[in-house]
């Protein structure tokens, strides 16, 4: 019988505040922190910005003759 286990929680700063990361809220350091950061992505504050064809691109080929 074979169990795997858990992979090991390394202390790093939480991306919030800073403070050192717990194991229970990993990469966070609470729950209150997990919950900004979820607020963050779902409001869009973390959205990547899409580059915007050119108006160019659309327009007709030029005829060949």
């Amino acid at each position: 019988m074979s169990t795997s286990a858990p992979p090991r929680h390394t202390a790093r700063p939480c991306p919030i505040c800073s403070r050192m990361s717990l194991a229970a809220h990993h990469p966070f350091c609470s729950d209150r922190c997990r919950k900004v950061d979820l607020n963050r992505w779902l409001s869009g504050v973390y959205a990547i910005p899409a580059a915007d064809p050119a108006d160019d691109e659309f327009d007709d080929p030029p005829a060949t003759r």
